[in-house]
């Protein structure tokens, strides 16, 4: 059966999960996290990514960008992927595969959700029990975002910077939106839009986001299939992975 397309929309957020291979370990030292990110930010802007956020953990990676063309991302994850996996492999004695077969995402309406997930990626090493203050990790856009230290991957997004009138009260404000956790459903929602291939947004998004496409873009209702066609056979949504947090 062939897999569903995956849904990307240019100038629409997107968040990505890149997963190792059977949740083995992507990064073994600092010199890794920063080879993975020299690229991250060469071939974003090579390929119309603008990145907003990111959080890299030991085992998988959180993106949130918007691309200027759908196939822009495609391109991104797979230059980013080969060649930090040559890095990896060369520099760490192995060989295979590095990443899981397919990166997962998720089309986000920026208006209701995409701080939401600047929140919910940043704060990502808190809800896994390695730290108590996402300002504690390192290897995330948090530093940029919050602190303004620099860091060449990140890209604000407008809505971003619409927190304040200056640099100083933007960061200010997104330190308070960052002191409180995503609320359960809107990260229950994400994870499932993600996994699944799935737009996350209101009505009126999900049928925008259908018209541009061609094809549905939510979950269907499961069941098997009545005669005359009336209802449609969909398996369920795939459950997220247990390194996913």
């Amino acid at each position: 059966m062939p897999r569903r397309p995956r849904i990307v929309l240019a100038d629409v957020p997107l968040h990505v999960i890149q997963r190792g291979n059977n949740r083995q370990l992507c990064f073994l030292t600092d010199a890794d996290r920063r080879f993975y990110l020299d690229c991250l930010a060469a071939y974003g802007s090579e390929n119309g990514c603008a990145v907003h956020a990111y959080v890299l953990m030991s085992n998988h990676v959180h993106l949130l960008l918007t691309p200027r063309s759908a196939g822009g991302v495609g391109a991104l994850m797979k230059r980013l992927g080969q060649r930090y996996t040559q890095y990896f492999n060369r520099t760490h004695s192995r060989s295979g595969s590095l990443w899981e077969g397919r990166f997962r995402s998720s089309p986000i309406q920026d208006e209701a959700y995409a701080l939401a997930c600047y929140r919910y990626i940043e704060r990502n090493p808190v809800r896994a029990g390695m730290v108590a203050d996402p300002g504690d990790y390192r290897w995330s856009s948090y530093h940029a975002n919050a602190r303004g230290v620099a860091d060449e991957v990140v890209v604000p997004h407008p809505l971003y910077l619409a927190l304040g009138r200056d640099a100083k009260a933007r960061r200010a404000a997104y330190r308070a939106f960052l002191g409180e956790a995503p609320a359960p459903e809107f990260v229950e929602g994400l994870r499932r839009a993600t996994n699944g291939n799935f737009v996350l947004g209101d009505a009126g998004f999900q049928a925008r986001a259908e018209a541009a496409l061609g094809y549905r873009v939510t979950p269907g209702k499961a069941g098997r299939p009545r005669r005359g066609g009336q209802r449609q056979s969909v398996g369920p949504l795939e459950r997220p992975d247990k390194n996913v947090v």
